[in-house]
């Protein structure tokens, strides 16, 4: 992981043919910490190497994968996750998550697939709502799924219903048993992050370059754009805020130009500020 800034190296990679996740996650890792950058990111992906090589070899069903990693991470390492965890910053980040072993549901599970992915089981990531899990297995067919959050415990149809009814009031409907895209896997750390420093008024810095880096995958809403022009703001850069908020503006104003226009003049009242 080097030559160029982390926001250089974090769009490159975002726009691989087949973006690595662990790699990415590393990268928003470094962009929250320099020193988690470099030699630090470096030990991630060979613990990461590390942890796979301590499966055993000849797996072959769903189930015995998804029993073999809660093994190895779940009961001997002790990765798994703890309320307290969703106040963390470094509950977000990959590399803080393989040093202390805790993270949001997001993370922990980035680790399982990526332990997984090296020593060959058909993992992937599930992003129910309110709560990620991986899956073992053919989607479309003989699998498992896993919660990575509870050390790795194995998860029945009643009780996916029962964490999508947390968030929904609803079971879980096929669409959401789906594999996540790496890119979207990706988007929804950020997420988490953007969501973690808004409900703290003293972190506009995090919850901007969480936005600055989500603008730079290749799908991303585009309201993102005007979120990113009202956090210069706040951080007192009218100037550009005003100027993102025209830019914004003039992206939407063809279908929606009421919008546009309370935008322009929230720019006008940005610039204002500066006199």
């Amino acid at each position: 992981m080097s030559g160029g800034s982390v926001r250089e190296r974090f769009a490159a990679a975002a726009r691989e043919e087949r973006p690595d996740l662990a790699e990415l996650c590393l990268l928003i890792g470094a962009e929250a910490d320099p020193a988690l950058d470099g030699d630090a990111a470096d030990a991630a992906q060979i613990e990461l190497d590390r942890l796979a090589g301590l499966l055993p070899y000849g797996l072959t069903t769903p189930l015995e994968w998804a029993a073999a990693l809660h093994r190895v991470l779940g009961r001997q390492h002790g990765f798994r996750g703890l309320p307290g965890d969703y106040h963390k910053l470094g509950s977000s980040l990959l590399q803080e998550v393989l040093r202390r072993r805790r993270g949001l549901p997001i993370l922990l599970s980035v680790v399982w697939i990526e332990v997984a992915r090296r020593a060959g089981a058909p993992v992937y990531g599930v992003a129910l709502p309110g709560h990620f899990v991986v899956g073992f297995g053919d989607p479309a067919g003989a699998h498992v799924l896993a919660d990575p959050f509870d050390g790795g415990r194995l998860l029945s149809d009643a009780d996916v219903d029962l964490l999508v009814a947390g968030a929904t009031g609803g079971p879980a409907a096929p669409a959401m048993l789906t594999p996540a895209d790496p890119l979207d896997i990706v988007h929804r750390v950020l997420n988490n992050i953007r969501a973690w420093a808004a409900a703290r008024p003293e972190r506009p810095a995090v919850e901007l370059w969480s936005v600055e880096l989500a603008l730079l995958l290749p799908r991303h809403p585009a309201k993102l754009r005007y979120e990113r022009a009202q956090l210069l703001v706040r951080l007192g850069d009218f100037l550009g805020g005003a100027e993102a908020m025209d830019e914004y503006a003039e992206v939407i104003g063809a279908f929606d130009p009421e919008s546009a226009t309370h935008i322009r003049q929230a720019a006008r009242a940005a610039r204002a500020m500066l006199n």
